[in-house]
């Protein structure tokens, strides 16, 4: 059994050990505080469509969700009704998930190391996804990539919105960062 006590997980240790230096180095902070890190990956999944057919379809969602970011995930529901999509208020349309700290690093070691070399044709992720303020979206058409996921018993395959929250000023800083955890950017 693991022991959460002694337990640091790799990318954390990675980005304590040779990440930090590497950007003071690299951007010349004064300050140790100014050295940019992770604080959050957000994880979405819009059922769209499929789940103002069938309601069940966001509950699928929120279960397989759960399954890749281990943490439970909540189900997103419509803000209004709108008549035209025939959503009505309060009606479940997919599942999202917030992960912090140790949670976070393993996520994203699992998307780096495992999941991402698993999409079909996959040349690098964009590099010019960034939104000025130092935090990057990315989307994943397929969530049966992870291998938490049994393809077996998939109803849908799901889209994934993935979007990395970090403390980074500039989006070169938070690209900088992304980088020495070696997200595969193409340009």
């Amino acid at each position: 059994m693991l022991d959460t006590a002694t337990y640091t997980p790799r990318l954390k240790a990675h980005y304590a050990e040779t990440v930090r230096p590497a950007l003071k180095e690299e951007f010349s902070y004064k300050n140790d505080m100014q050295i940019p890190r992770l604080d959050k990956i957000v994880l979405n999944i819009g059922c769209g469509a499929e789940a103002v057919k069938d309601t069940k379809k966001a509950k699928s969602a929120q279960e397989d969700l759960t399954a890749i970011a281990g943490q439970k995930a909540v189900v997103t529901k419509a803000k209004k009704s709108i008549a035209g999509f025939r959503v009505r208020e309060d009606m479940p349309l997919g599942a999202k998930v917030t992960l912090r700290g140790d949670r976070m690093y393993e996520f994203l070691d699992r998307l780096i190391t495992i999941a991402l070399p698993r999409v079909r044709d996959f040349r690098g992720v964009s590099g010019s996804s960034f939104d000025g303020r130092g935090n990057y979206a990315m989307g994943i058409k397929e969530h049966i990539v992870f291998p938490e996921i049994d393809y077996d018993k998939v109803d849908e395959v799901w889209g994934i919105d993935v979007i990395f929250a970090t403390t980074a000023p500039t989006d070169a800083e938070a690209k900088a960062l992304l980088k020495h955890f070696n997200m595969p950017f193409n340009s």
